[in-house]
């Protein structure tokens, strides 16, 4: 998440161009939503039986638990170049691609018109970022794919991107419950009519290394761009150790909802 917003700051400076970053997480975690107070959407005594971390994003949304994924971030300029500087057109243009991903799987997703409706219920499922796809994001069989949610700055933005591979519903049922109203298998039934991952519906389950493959051809397509590999900068490893320290590694950050970024050295 440092990392993430340190390339945003340079993007929005101009010191670096567009960026798609992909990683994977250890162990494995729960975000939340910039709005979201942990203590309030999380159960934190289960996240600590199952060995989970917890860490607010800076972009919108809900929580989601990231283990067996692919997780993206993008970061680009929003005066033109690669991305529209519609909010709208941006998640669109990249939810063409991650379409394109679940069709060279051989999965029909399609993007959803609108806000659809989501689980009713406890904190759990009002909680959970996969239970109502958003205008823009992708469905299939009637279930929300992929999360994402974006922030903007003066001069650029940031897209953060989950798509599950395979996906424990108890697991996450049981680390956003804080009410107790369902044992973790039941919350996963209610969970799994809203709620799917890439591995659900293959006969033959994909790694995520290979999914990985297919998200950088699709995107390089959609964008009829040339992906390069490239490193942070060490001003944007300084950054992001900085934004460590005084935000990501702490509980009031995390936990609390409090501000607690200093303005970007110059």
């Amino acid at each position: 998440m440092a990392i993430d917003q340190a390339l945003l700051e340079s993007v929005a400076a101009g010191r670096s161009g567009p960026v798609l970053r992909l990683y994977r997480w250890r162990p494995a975690t729960v975000t939340l939503g910039y709005a979201q107070r942990g203590e309030r959407v999380v159960n934190l005594q289960a996240c600590r039986k199952l060995g989970l971390d917890v860490v607010r994003r800076c972009t919108g949304g809900r929580a989601v638990l990231h283990d067996d994924e692919v997780t993206y971030a993008v970061v680009a300029p929003t005066g033109g170049g690669l991305f529209p500087h519609s909010v709208l057109e941006s998640y669109r243009m990249i939810a063409r691609a991650l379409c394109g991903i679940y069709h060279a799987l051989g999965l029909e997703a399609r993007l959803a018109p609108g806000r659809q409706p989501g689980v009713r219920g406890g904190a759990a499922e009002q909680s959970a970022c996969f239970t109502a796809p958003g205008q823009y994001e992708l469905v299939y069989r009637g279930c929300k794919l992929a999360g994402c949610a974006q922030k903007r700055v003066p001069g650029a933005f940031l897209q953060h991107g989950s798509l599950p591979v395979n996906l424990d519903l108890a697991r996450l049922y049981a680390a956003l419950d804080t009410e107790g109203r369902f044992s973790p298998e039941a919350g996963a039934r209610v969970l799994a009519g809203h709620v799917g991952w890439i591995n659900r519906w293959l006969d033959t389950p994909v790694s995520v290394s290979r999914v990985e493959e297919i998200l950088l051809q699709s995107f390089s397509a959609v964008m009829e761009a040339d992906l390069v590999p490239s490193r942070l900068t060490a001003a944007e490893e300084d950054r992001a150790r900085q934004l460590l320290a005084d935000c990501y590694a702490r509980d009031e950050w995390n936990l609390k909802g409090l501000v607690c970024e200093p303005a970007p050295e110059r």
